[in-house]
């Protein structure tokens, strides 16, 4: 068997108001709680557990291989929401989507200040084109 990723824990100051910000963006059924988490759901049995911590949150990345649909819900959402996005992880490229790859990809903020990305062409995929 090859070693596959189960779970990852996601550092927020709100476990529910975190969770359900991702799962309204990405269209996904609300977290559920689970112990001490809340437990959300990613289309490939991975999920991501949002834990509550006090003091710093040390940032991270997470990015989201999506259909070109589930892109276009993504970015409705993220422009209701009136949030800043970006083309590029140095977020330099306000208000912009990229076209790596032959997909799309936007790059954007929760509300704990973790970088957020939404893909539709997975890296790499150059090879496919």
């Amino acid at each position: 068997m090859i070693a596959q990723l189960n779970h990852t824990i996601v550092w927020c100051k709100d476990k529910h108001h975190s969770s359900a910000f991702l799962a309204e963006i990405l269209g996904l059924p609300e977290a559920k709680p689970f112990m001490h988490f809340m437990v959300l759901e990613m289309g490939n049995g991975v999920s991501l557990d949002f834990m509550e911590k006090d003091g710093t949150i040390s940032l991270q990345h997470y990015a989201f291989l999506v259909s070109e649909a589930e892109f276009d819900a993504g970015m409705s959402k993220i422009s209701e929401k009136g949030l800043t996005f970006w083309a590029d992880p140095g977020r330099s490229q306000a208000g912009e989507i990229n076209t790596h790859w032959g997909g799309r990809g936007v790059y954007f903020e929760d509300p704990d200040g973790h970088l957020l990305e939404l893909i539709t062409a997975p890296y790499g995929s150059e090879d496919l084109l």
